[in-house]
């Protein structure tokens, strides 16, 4: 039997939540938005297989095809990026340097992300916007200073992450690369949440991004540098993680920037994002000035 999946989405002008079906989507939100406003509450409470039981019984209240789609969880505390994890990104650098000691990591802000099928935005401050597939951790018991022992079990979920990247902006000082990790609308999260049921669902599961169908990036979670149990322990050392936080992994070798020449995403590509057991995130790309001018005639979702 198939995992449940948990979306975020909106239609008629207002935000629901609830479990995506064969049949379409059952409307949690409309049932137990008094108790739960948003999957943040339902998270903090411990309750996503609960109420993926209680959808299981109804039919779906909504087409799939006629939603559009969020990030899973809405507003995040936290949203944490985890660079150079996987073997052979760490030997992309040329650098003569072994793998880290420690992991690198970043924050982005929740509006730097769209959900599943929303086009990615080229900014008009530059053409360099590349791709970046990650498996994703969604926090669900807090905790400080967690033992690696102990660490999955703070997890509630897991989902998917093109964490798109403005290649010439994270050079533009000596130190860090927030700028280029945070423009509006550059990556994405989703397309859903698949409930955590044990080490098994993460730990050799294959990831890959396909761009216009093309495979650019292929690898498995069981040859990250830094594991999960690893991550939850070394980021709780220096920060409170809380129900809904979000931990994006790593992503493997093989991004646009990596190319020779380099190659970036530019409008009318397609981006999919796949990991077994979790689904397909899929993107197109659309020039900011586009975006703008569709908005402004009323034509954006």
């Amino acid at each position: 039997m198939p995992s449940p999946r948990l979306a975020t989405y909106a239609v008629g002008g207002s935000t629901h939540y609830g479990v995506v079906a064969d049949g379409g989507i059952v409307d949690l939100s409309a049932r137990f938005g008094k108790e739960f406003p948003t999957l943040r509450e339902v998270i903090a409470a411990g309750a996503l297989t609960k109420l993926a039981e209680d959808a299981a019984k109804r039919p779906a209240d909504h087409a799939a095809d006629a939603v559009t789609w969020l990030p899973p969880i809405p507003s995040p505390e936290k949203i944490i990026c985890i660079g150079v994890n996987y073997p052979d990104r760490n030997a992309e650098y040329k650098d003569g340097q072994d793998a880290p000691k420690y992991p690198s990591m970043f924050m982005r802000t929740p509006r730097s992300f769209v959900g599943h099928l929303t086009p990615l935005v080229r900014p008009r401050a530059s053409s360099q916007l590349d791709y970046e597939g990650e498996v994703v951790l969604v926090i669900g018991k807090p905790g400080r200073h967690i033992p690696e022992s102990a660490a999955l079990d703070h997890i509630a979920a897991v989902t998917l992450c093109n964490e798109g990247t403005i290649r010439d902006w994270v050079r533009h000082a000596k130190f860090n690369v927030t700028q280029g990790k945070n423009f509006d609308s550059t990556g994405s999260l989703g397309p859903w949440l698949v409930p955590f049921t044990g080490e098994a669902d993460i730990a050799d599961i294959r990831l890959t991004t396909r761009v216009n169908g093309e495979t650019r990036q292929d690898d498995r979670t069981s040859r990250l540098i830094f594991g999960f149990r690893y991550l939850i322990n070394y980021v709780s050392t220096f920060t409170t993680l809380v129900p809904s936080d979000v931990i994006v992994t790593g992503t493997p070798t093989g991004a646009g920037a990596r190319f020779d020449p380099p190659r970036y995403l530019k409008p009318g590509d397609v981006v999919e994002v796949e990991a077994e057991n979790i689904g397909v995130l899929r993107n197109g790309v659309v020039d900011e000035a586009i975006m703008n001018l569709l908005a402004s005639d009323g034509k954006m979702p």
